[in-house]
């Protein structure tokens, strides 16, 4: 239906659009544009956190929670802050975002995109949309990055610009553990800060209280000593690999429907994995990987595998789903996963 349209010169837009569209009739505000293939629901979510606490008025939508057209609009001095998937920005032409971030590009998606360098060019068309005097800022994850940086002026997000002594330490954050949450909350301080309406001591206390979204690195329940973290969002290895650097001590479940053929940046941290165990359709891949890496038990089953793991782990371990595939073998979504991981956790003995 959408290649029809195109081809009679109908435009094909999306909801992010008409949004973009209607801005000029809603109170004064700003918007921040988050997109990436990691990391941009929980950067997200902390920048309106961090608003929230300075008593800015503000929510947040795009590819994260109510859709922005089914909520009401915010008073004059509002800011909204815009998870932005691929798909939607393929289907937005005028969102000019007063700050816009692209955290990362690696591969995901692939199956919509003719090649690697298309997707990373659908991202970084947030950077095109903009007009002069707006920020642009760029992560710092690989050469794709660079080239947009260079490209379009983006200025590159630089983990070191969170001075401790400003911001507090991160083991003062509970919800933001790990090197993957550093980046996304140096990220968030800035595009927070660069709207001009929070302090350096807004963004301390946000870091500090911020609770965390479901399925992203989330604290299910610590028993007899073993802390069980819920990571199903993170759906490629790329994800996985700063959740298994978070801890040092990890019984590893992994697994689903992959995305690769190979552990990618896993493969470096297994020095924090005790052992493995491996779920669903990629589950005899991973452990064919791993074999002879770590300790693994093909425990096939999402609830197995929590009882496999809770029963080897030891006081002051981890047990850490974060399968570092899709979910779609066995579960509706990573959200169905991540439920059933919680009930599995629940109903241990």
């Amino acid at each position: 239906m959408a290649a029809r349209a195109r081809a009679a010169g109908v435009p094909v837009i999306g909801d992010i659009e008409l949004f973009a569209q209607a801005r000029t009739s809603l109170p004064p505000h700003k918007v921040v544009g988050i997109t990436g293939t990691n990391g941009k629901s929980t950067t997200t979510a902390l920048v309106h956190h961090i608003l929230k606490t300075a008593g800015v008025p503000t929510t947040m939508g795009g590819n994260i929670g109510l859709p922005i057209l089914a909520q009401d609009p915010l008073p004059a001095g509002g800011v909204y802050v815009l998870e932005l998937s691929s798909y939607q920005i393929d289907l937005t032409f005028s969102l000019d975002c007063d700050v816009a971030m692209l955290l990362n590009v690696t591969p995901d998606h692939l199956d919509r995109y003719e090649s690697f360098g298309a997707y990373a060019a659908s991202k970084a068309r947030l950077f095109e949309m903009q007009r002069a005097g707006q920020h642009a800022y760029a992560g710092r994850e690989n050469g794709v990055i660079s080239k947009v940086a260079e490209d379009w002026g983006a200025i590159p997000i630089d983990v070191d610009e969170l001075d401790a002594e400003l911001f507090g330490e991160q083991s003062e954050w509970p919800a933001l553990q790990g090197p993957h949450n550093k980046k996304n909350a140096a990220a968030a301080r800035i595009a927070a800060f660069m709207t001009g309406l929070v302090s350096f001591h807004d963004i301390r206390e946000a870091l500090r209280t911020y609770p965390g979204l479901p399925h992203r690195m989330e604290r299910v329940a610590e028993r007899d000593g073993i802390l069980f973290v819920n990571d199903s969002k993170a759906t490629n290895p790329d994800s996985t690999a700063p959740a298994l650097v978070a801890y040092p001590d990890v019984h590893w479940i992994v697994g689903g429907l992959a995305k690769t053929k190979d552990l990618g940046p896993c493969a470096e941290q297994l020095g924090h994995v005790r052992a493995a165990y491996t779920i669903g359709e990629s589950g005899p891949m991973f452990a064919h990987l791993l074999a002879g890496k770590v300790p693994v038990t093909q425990s096939i089953v999402l609830d197995r595998a929590v009882r496999d793991a809770a029963g080897a782990a030891k006081p002051g371990e981890v047990v850490l789903l974060s399968p570092a595939c899709a979910s779609f073998d066995q579960f509706r979504d990573y959200e169905q996963r991540g439920q059933a991981f919680r009930e599995a956790v629940e109903a241990l003995p």
